[in-house]
């Protein structure tokens, strides 16, 4: 999976998927980096998306993941190690740099990300998604967060 085009969905099932958070982040800014994160995952990988819910009513509403997503803590640190490990898995991921919170413009934002290498960059957070194996690989020493 980590030859999909940034611009391109993907219809292969994954198998798991994990957000991991800034241990440090206050709930606010938590479940912000975590939604941004989310939608950026379910565009990226629609077959996700499961079957539409229907409640008793008759009344349709969108599917959810059906597989889950954990959302697990990190330290900076150790997001910047995480980010390099993805680079030799089979993994796709959704990066969340802070600038995502520093500015409102989404052109200033890809801005100032353009300005840094990938080891400078400070994320919030990121996801990983993909096989079982590779992604709980990665992601075994993180707790959940809160």
């Amino acid at each position: 999976m980590s030859s999909i085009p940034i611009n391109e969905t993907t219809s292969l099932q994954p198998e798991r998927c994990v957000i991991i958070l800034d241990d440090g982040l206050p709930a606010g800014k938590a479940v912000n980096a975590a939604a941004v994160i989310a939608l950026t995952v379910g565009q990226r990988h629609p077959a996700l998306v499961g079957q539409p819910l229907i409640d008793g009513d008759r009344c349709e509403y969108p599917g959810l993941i059906p597989i889950g997503i954990p959302v697990l803590a990190a330290s900076a640190d150790q997001l910047k190690i995480l980010l390099e490990s993805c680079r030799a898995q089979d993994v796709d991921k959704v990066i969340f740099p802070v600038e995502g919170q520093e500015t409102t413009r989404y052109d200033d934002f890809t801005a100032m990300v353009l300005g840094q290498k990938t080891e400078q960059l400070q994320l919030l957070g990121m996801a990983i998604i993909g096989g079982k194996k590779n992604v709980r690989k990665l992601t075994a020493q993180f707790k959940l967060f809160g």
